[in-house]
């Protein structure tokens, strides 16, 4: 308790960030108690109804409840980002162990990959996965965890690289230990760290990715409550009439990027052993 309590007091931002992503992930496991409404649920008389006892944040057009949406909306999100963070993260750490302790032509092949990977933007590389595969939840994951590779691959083999000269390192291969279980025990768990710090920084542009591909009618489809879906059918025809429409599914956006960012920001500082006490 004493650890926690400094901790909070170094890292305040941190831990406003880390309280920011806990409610958003206990509301979305919670969603099907804490909505009062179906989120699903057309109701033509409710169409565009404001913000009341009802609808306490209005409702869209087809009168479905935008409270509702939103909190299940949080699944879709944090899935979609948590999913593809996942993927990209493993995929990229074991590509960044192999290349950076192998070395010799699979590392040169690997780092020309993703080169080539890099100078696309993150948005335009799934862009193009999403248009090819089909809008769905689980291409949409796929399409963000792609190029999220080359970023994770290229920081873990800059790691591994340096790792390998150690001492312990070199005392492992003098006792006979094979190249696979030096790699596995002595090697790999020191990459863990830098590791968390860039799935956390990325969680917060997979979840802006999600909501672009979504805007642009190209992530998660009909009927799953997307965030960035329900600004992509409200914000051009609705912003002026219906402004409830796009300003609490851009706020929900922002708070939980915010809370990602704030997070991450302090995990880095608190795992990185250069940062002085």
């Amino acid at each position: 308790m004493s650890e926690f309590i400094y901790l909070a007091r170094r890292y305040p931002l941190g831990l406003a960030g880390g309280v920011i992503l806990l409610l958003f992930v206990l509301m979305a496991i919670f969603a099907n108690i804490i909505a009062p409404l179906d989120p699903l649920t057309t109701n033509p008389r409710a169409s565009l109804a404001a913000p009341g006892t009802t609808y306490m944040l209005g409702a869209d057009m087809m009168g479905r409840d935008v409270l509702s949406r939103l909190i299940h909306g949080a699944r879709i999100s944090l899935a979609v980002a948590l999913g593809a963070t996942f993927i990209g993260s493993g995929l990229g750490m074991l590509l960044g162990l192999i290349s950076g302790y192998v070395g010799g032509w699979f590392d040169l092949i690997v780092q020309r990959v993703a080169e080539i990977m890099q100078s696309l933007p993150l948005l335009v590389m799934a862009l193009v996965i999403t248009a090819s595969l089909g809008p769905s939840l689980v291409n949409t994951i796929i399409a963000i965890a792609i190029p999220l590779i080359p970023n994770v691959a290229r920081v873990i083999r800059a790691n591994v690289l340096s790792l390998r000269e150690l001492n312990y390192v070199e005392a492992a291969h003098a006792i006979g230990m094979s190249n696979t279980r030096i790699a596995a025990l002595h090697v790999l768990p020191n990459t863990l760290a830098p590791l968390i710090v860039l799935a956390t920084a990325q969680l917060g542009s997979t979840i802006l990715t999600e909501a672009s591909l979504s805007f642009l009618g190209l992530g998660v489809p009909e009927p799953y409550p997307s965030w960035g879906r329900m600004l992509s059918e409200s914000a051009a025809e609705y912003m002026r009439t219906a402004p409830w429409l796009v300003i609490f599914p851009g706020v929900a956006i922002s708070a939980v990027v915010f809370g990602a960012n704030l997070f991450g920001d302090a995990l880095r500082d608190y795992l990185d052993p250069r940062m002085g006490d």
